[in-house]
């Protein structure tokens, strides 16, 4: 391990979640940018939306199949060493993008920055900064995760004003460069967590009212990992195709992103109220609850219309989208021990790009099919309310496996 994971100072551990905050903001921003980069790629090389969300799909399912390994490097060997070769990768995969010619291209740096890049400083650094902490834990996760949603809004954000003074060739490359120029450094800080004196990290977390918490990790990841599919195919819909979706109906392309600069802003406020909310009421609650009214959100976007309701929509659908992001990730700090923590969110991640892969492809799939994006959201709602169920059914579940463990105590 790393010597640096012998630090006994808790406050470096606010230093972890605002250098967290940066790299996942930098990397869940290229992800933001997808729609962004859509027509104006369509248009230069006449690739199908179908095609283009593609791209996207290749970066989730990279970090898909990659962050599990990142996360069991984490668990033994630490985060530090495994960030200071990920964050160059960023903006190298920009970089490269800023060359392509053809589909195969554009798909294979997507690949390498899922693989390489994003897979590795999720899972692993968000299980990092979780166990700097004993109290607030949702919180300080909810403001570390805060920060993909800041770059979901604020590189798209960018990422268009480039684009309309330079064309997206020159974006890609203006965007790696600065990603290198700020990411490499940042990545400088990370430390690893100080051990708890006395543990090894393998003991049960408790439950609120001090009993171990009567399931083992196998069976909490399994639940969450199934849930969180279908919970990602609802969320990744919007963020992938608001801006097409706005663009199609007339509106200039600079409004568009900035409905999904409001959608990403309020997500940032989510993500802190969704850790917060899971410390006040629980995080599995916290999850249900997020994730009932993501997916009513979702169904709306296709009809509303007027950018005052867009803007509104955008809103209630950031704050609750984000929030179940947050409440998943301290799901999983509450309910597996410190020494499965990195690989266990990794899994769960891991299934989470999974669904956004599926969710961001359907979305420009059965566009190309049907010419509108009713059925594409309407699809996305679906699968949140199929999330739903599962989460209550894992509630039960829980339940019942605390009511048996209860009950010998009880006789004795």
């Amino acid at each position: 391990m790393n010597t640096q994971e012998d630090l006994t100072n808790p406050t470096y551990g606010w230093v972890m979640a605002a250098v967290v905050f940066i790299l996942t903001g930098l990397s869940f921003g290229v992800l933001g940018s997808a729609g962004v980069f859509m027509k104006p790629l369509a248009a230069e090389f006449g690739w199908s939306r179908g095609s283009l969300s593609l791209g996207y799909t290749a970066v989730t399912l990279a970090t898909a199949a990659s962050t599990v390994i990142w996360g069991i490097l984490a668990d033994h060997h630490g985060t530090r060493w495994i960030t200071m070769f990920s964050a160059p990768v960023l903006g190298v995969s920009l970089l490269l993008l800023s060359r392509i010619d053809s589909l195969w291209e554009f798909y294979a740096y997507h690949l390498l920055f899922g693989a390489l890049g994003h897979g590795a400083l999720t899972g692993p650094l968000y299980a990092n900064v979780s166990l700097w902490f004993r109290r607030n834990i949702g919180l300080a996760i909810g403001i570390t995760i805060s920060g993909g949603a800041v770059g979901q809004g604020v590189v798209p954000m960018i990422a268009r004003l480039l684009i309309s003074e330079y064309g997206w060739s020159d974006t890609y490359a203006i965007l790696g460069t600065g990603y290198l120029i700020i990411a490499i450094p940042v990545a400088l800080l990370v430390r690893n967590p100080p051990r708890r004196e006395g543990s090894d990290g393998s003991e049960t977390p408790p439950m609120r009212d001090g009993r171990p918490f009567p399931l083992p990790p196998l069976v909490v990841v399994s639940w969450i990992a199934l849930a969180v599919i279908f919970c990602c195919i609802t969320m990744s819909v919007p963020i992938v195709h608001l801006v097409p979706l706005l663009t199609d109906r007339g509106i200039g392309p600079q409004t568009a992103v900035s409905a999904l600069l409001v959608l990403m802003m309020a997500g940032a406020l989510g993500r802190i109220l969704g850790g917060r909310l899971a410390d006040q009421i629980g995080p599995l609650q916290a999850y249900i609850s997020m994730s009932l009214a993501q997916t009513v959100a979702v169904f709306f976007f296709p009809i509303v219309g007027g950018m005052a309701s867009i803007y509104a929509l955008a809103v209630v659908f950031g704050l609750f989208y984000s929030g179940v992001m947050a409440s998943f990730v301290v799901i999983m700090r509450f309910m597996v021990p410190a020494n499965y923590l990195a690989r266990s969110m990794a899994v769960v991640i891991m299934t989470g790009w999974i669904g956004m892969g599926i969710g961001g492809w359907q979305g420009g799939a059965v566009f190309d099919l049907t010419g509108d994006y009713v059925w594409s959201f309407g699809i996305a709602s679906i699968a949140g309310f199929i999330n739903v169920g599962i989460l209550m059914m894992f509630y039960l579940h829980i339940r019942r496996a605390a009511a048996r463990g209860l009950a010998p105590q009880l006789a004795a």
